[in-house]
């Protein structure tokens, strides 16, 4: 179910339960919690008890039979004995309090943080299993808003949602039980503030639910501004745009502080009316508490006990009143958090898939068509075959769908229509693990972790030995230039491997693409920011890495294709949808697919050899 229909169709209650569903470990810590909140009721009954028992028996003459059993000796407790108890009785019960507070405390942290950790580590899985369209349509600054910030808001739900409920249901059943015996009367009138907070609160709520949904809405946009504008800081800087993205981060954060302020305004206002309702019941009750005590229904003590009552049943029930905007936040943040939970990714593994060790390396495209959700036709109707050790050139003009193709037989996007075969098998029936361990890929941009070099390399092998990861760098000829680096194969290559230059980045990519020594090599426009001289060395050092695998080169320089023995243009046909034109190097098609099996049989790079 979507958080929308959640908040439509469920009160917040659905939000807790399924939080603690997905958190299997808070269940025993919640357990204990809730006992907590069982045995703070009776102690809340006996904290006024001390006073009465001073008025009433110490300094009145009121008779205390109740207490003869607590003290030695025969008949009534003296006026210092029932003092004695009075004192003894206001330190035991402020210990206990005190200890079932630290305790209430310390598990509520620790159960709120684990909510948090669970609920994070559910987010960052599924974001990383969603489908690239989704992170493209949405953007990944909201995702990182849901992970960072509107998980870590879900830990206050536990120490401001349900144990305080318990706790004041509790209390106040207790409390109305004590005070009808004394007088019924006036815990009527008490417990009429009930309903009224109720109706009260729940309109709040509904308001305050959907104003912290739309204000976090604003957050993620403005987060989205800073993550985009630090993440080409360089092209910012060169067009001098840093006033023009000043202000549009400006007018994002402007509109969520005003929605801010929207909600500061009704949920002070609300706890002004919570206040109005609580001061008239207690009002109502001492006006009738006075005159009960004058016709000498009740004694002081009784008065002073019942009010005490009265005060501290009230004490909670404004607490969860005038704590509902912030526990409103937490379910509106948990909500987004279930939105990207419920994702639905576009790419699914089927049940009943097979195995996958290392394959051939056959392809075969049998009239694919594929379009985005939200846009016309990229590919229709394209069928071609790749024998095993292939190079196939890909060549089109700039978003003609080069890239779009080659992320099929990855299934970072499914077909709309047709099938892919690998060796035979359709990709679906692949385990999907084991199929994208079939391929090495590098592409225009190279992508480094900011870790070391070392570590970027065995990313695509992280059991690899550290003789493997070099032997991998001295075949992507990078081994000469990470030995003069002053660390080596330990030096941080910085934020997505800004410390190094364009070339160096590429050669560590290579090295990934050598050690992950997949039979499938895809190459998407790897040497386009290269100079001439740099792109003919990792020709070279590709070259190495081509020979005895299937390879996918995308390129828009004919030199760069001329080694390929099939060439994919990919272009636009008549019915505006991408068309791809199949075209042999050589006339002679059998010989052509005979040298590419006799390349895919000659020994390629292997760093476990």
């Amino acid at each position: 179910m979507s958080g929308r229909r959640l908040r439509e169709h469920h009160p917040g209650w659905r939000v807790y339960q399924r939080l603690v569903a997905n958190s299997p470990g808070c269940r025993a810590p919640l357990f204990g919690l809730l006992i907590l909140s069982t045995v703070a009721a009776p102690l809340a009954l006996l904290v006024p008890l001390p006073l009465k028992i001073v008025l009433d028996n110490v300094i009145g003459d009121e008779p205390a039979d109740f207490l003869a059993g607590l003290v030695p000796g025969a008949g009534a407790p003296s006026k210092n004995a029932m003092l004695v108890v009075a004192v003894l009785l206001v330190v035991v019960v402020a210990v206990l309090v005190e200890v079932v507070f630290l305790v209430g405390e310390v598990l509520g942290v620790w159960v709120g943080e684990r909510l948090r950790l669970d609920l994070r580590t559910r987010l960052f899985h599924r974001a990383q299993r969603l489908s690239l369209a989704y992170h493209d349509t949405v953007g990944t600054a909201d995702s990182l808003c849901r992970i960072e910030k509107d998980a870590t808001s879900v830990k206050f739900i536990p120490t401001s949602g349900i144990t305080p409920v318990v706790t004041a249901v509790l209390t106040l059943a207790g409390m109305f039980v004590v005070t009808v015996r004394i007088d019924a009367q006036l815990s009527l009138v008490a417990l009429l503030v009930a309903p009224l907070l109720y109706l009260a609160t729940r309109a709040s709520a509904r308001r305050l639910r959907t104003m912290w949904t739309d204000a976090m809405a604003l957050e993620s946009s403005a987060l989205a501004v800073v993550s985009e504008v630090l993440g080409s800081l360089r092209v910012v800087k060169a067009f001098g745009g840093e006033n023009r993205e000043q202000e549009r981060f400006l007018s994002w954060s402007g509109k969520s502080a005003h929605a801010h302020v929207r909600i500061a305004v009704l949920d002070r206002g609300f706890s002004v009316l919570v206040g109005l309702i609580l001061g008239l019941g207690s009002a109502s009750a001492l006006l009738i508490g006075t005159n009960h005590v004058l016709a000498g229904r009740i004694s002081s003590g009784d008065l002073v006990l019942v009010m005490a009552y009265i005060a501290m049943l009230y004490a909670p029930l404004k607490t969860i009143a005038t704590t509902v905007g912030n526990l409103q936040m937490a379910f509106a943040a948990a909500e987004r958090a279930f939105d990207l939970l419920d994702a639905p990714p576009e790419v699914t593994e089927r049940p009943d898939t097979r195995p996958l060790g290392r394959a051939e390396g056959n392809l075969e495209f049998q009239k694919v068509s594929f379009s985005y959700p939200e846009g016309g036709p990229v590919l229709q109707n394209v069928s071609f075959e790749v024998p095993t050790g292939s190079r196939v050139g890909i060549a089109g003009a700039t978003g003609a769908g080069k890239t779009t193709l080659v992320s099929l037989l990855t299934r970072f996007y499914d077909p709309v229509e047709g099938r892919i075969l690998l060796d035979g098998v359709d990709l679906r029936d692949y385990r999907l693990e084991d199929l994208r361990r079939q391929y090495a890929i590098v592409l225009q941009e190279s992508v480094l972790f900011s870790t070391s070099i070392g570590e970027n390399i065995a990313y695509a092998r992280p059991e690899a030995s550290a003789a493997e990861i070099t032997a991998a760098a001295r075949a992507a000829d990078a081994h000469d230039f990470i030995s003069r680096l002053p660390d080596g194969y330990d030096t941080a290559v910085g934020e997505r491997g800004a410390t190094l230059s364009g070339g160096e980045r590429q050669r560590v990519a290579l090295a990934r693409a050598f050690l992950r020594d997949a039979p499938i090599l895809m190459l998407d426009e790897p040497t386009s920011a290269l100079d001439v001289a740099t792109e003919a060395s990792i020709m070279q050092a590709m070259e190495r890495l081509m020979t005895g695998r299937t390879t996918f080169l995308i390129s828009h320089r004919p030199s760069t294709l001329a080694s390929c023995n099939l060439v994919l243009r990919v272009g636009r046909g008549d019915a505006g949808a991408q068309t791809v034109e199949v075209h042999h190097v050589r006339d002679d098609h059998d010989h052509f697919v005979d040298e590419a099996r006799n390349r895919a049989t000659s020994a390629p790079f292997s760093p476990r050899r």
